[in-house]
């Protein structure tokens, strides 16, 4: 008698157990996960873009190269993005070599249309590096 009373309380509780209830996502939901991804991405590039420009910056004064605030720099930024980071930085450079090697070549790019025949490494790397 007992075990009747307890299972069918059981399959009871079962059937009218709460399901939790999912709040639907929105289009202002997706659309404010989108924006946010996208300045995370625009973030990290920028901070890859700076990065780069402070390098440049520090081989022209003659400052160590490889230093720690530079790696601690790069560590960061790694960190923060992952392998993404890297992969980025990865193409920048492959980006750097087709720009040289036209430029060997003698083979216009866009980098000479929108910088003229001077440019400094500065002006090359805000041209190529666009996050």
């Amino acid at each position: 008698m007992f075990e009747i009373f307890f299972f069918t309380l059981v399959i009871f509780l079962f059937l009218n157990r709460k399901k939790r209830v999912r709040k639907p996502k929105d289009l202002d939901a997706e659309l404010k996960e989108l924006i946010d991804s996208s300045n995370y991405s625009t973030g990290i590039g920028l901070e890859i873009k700076g990065l780069l420009l402070d390098v440049i910056n520090d081989e022209k004064n003659g400052a160590e190269k490889f230093s720690d605030a530079r790696l601690a720099e790069a560590q960061r930024i790694l960190d923060r993005a992952g392998p993404g980071a890297f992969y980025w930085m990865a193409d920048i450079a492959a980006q750097f070599a087709f720009l040289a090697a036209a430029q060997i070549n003698g083979i216009p790019t866009n980098v000479n249309v929108e910088l003229g025949q001077s440019a400094t490494p500065e002006d090359i790397v805000r041209v190529v590096v666009r996050p």
